[in-house]
């Protein structure tokens, strides 16, 4: 499906390598906008998804997408540009090693639904590989520009396999940055936990809150949690 219709904008996704996913949904809904921030950055935007949510979900003024696949990019600023909130979208065309390079701004909540197949597997399509694995944007390196590019009250959220959890928050732990929300996400009851949603900040004595999140208990038959987050998405929900 090239065209993704949600409820108050409009996915086009053709270009892009990596199509709309449960995991960037549940991430731009989930992250946590309760500090009220003021500017926002999405570290390897894709479609642009996350950043659009966000941009539905609050008053940043300022929601900052950075996309180094030259397709996406422009596909991104063009869902940007066809969006209610085209005057407070803006997406960069570069990897996060150069955008470092000059950091300018500060951000109050910083996302990523970063690469996560670090097993050796490639697919032989080099913009989906690199939409996919780790090696084109590692946890190691996304961590460290978290701590620099964070607001000294800002946070910072990502959507990661469950299996890799334990690690990452070690890797933030080592750039000063603690979980301060932990949500854990299955497919349905009975089904292994897949992903985590992870938030952190800067507050070495936070104490992190934990939950689950189950998806659905049958196919298509969606959990009053699921829905909570989603309804103000999803066209169906």
């Amino acid at each position: 499906m090239s065209t993704f219709q949600f409820k108050q904008f409009t996915v086009q996704q053709d270009k892009c390598a990596m199509k709309i996913g449960t995991d960037g949904v549940l991430l731009g809904a989930w992250a946590p906008l309760e500090h009220n921030p003021y500017s926002i950055l999405d570290i390897g935007a894709g479609t642009g998804l996350i950043s659009l949510m966000l941009a539905q979900r609050s008053n940043a003024e300022q929601v900052d997408a950075l996309e180094i696949d030259e397709d996406a990019y422009e596909q991104c600023v063009d869902n940007f540009e066809n969006s209610p909130w085209g005057d407070r979208l803006f997406c960069y065309h570069a990897g996060l090693d150069e955008f470092m390079d000059e950091p300018e701004d500060e951000y109050d909540l910083i996302v990523a639904n970063p690469p996560f197949y670090t097993e050796d597997y490639k697919s032989g399509d080099m913009k989906r590989d690199m939409a996919r694995f780790t090696d084109s944007l590692p946890f190691e390196d996304l961590a460290e520009a978290a701590s620099i590019l964070l607001s000294d009250d800002g946070i910072f959220a990502v959507i990661i396999p469950y299996k890799e959890e334990k690690r990452f928050i070690g890797l933030a732990k080592e750039n000063e940055l603690y979980p301060i929300k932990i949500t854990r996400v299955k497919g349905t009851p009975d089904s292994e936990i897949k992903r985590s949603l992870l938030a952190f900040s800067r507050d070495e004595n936070a104490t992190a809150a934990i939950d689950d999140l189950v998806i659905e208990t049958a196919r298509h038959q969606y959990t009053e949690e699921y829905l909570s987050i989603t309804k103000d998405f999803y066209l169906k929900m």
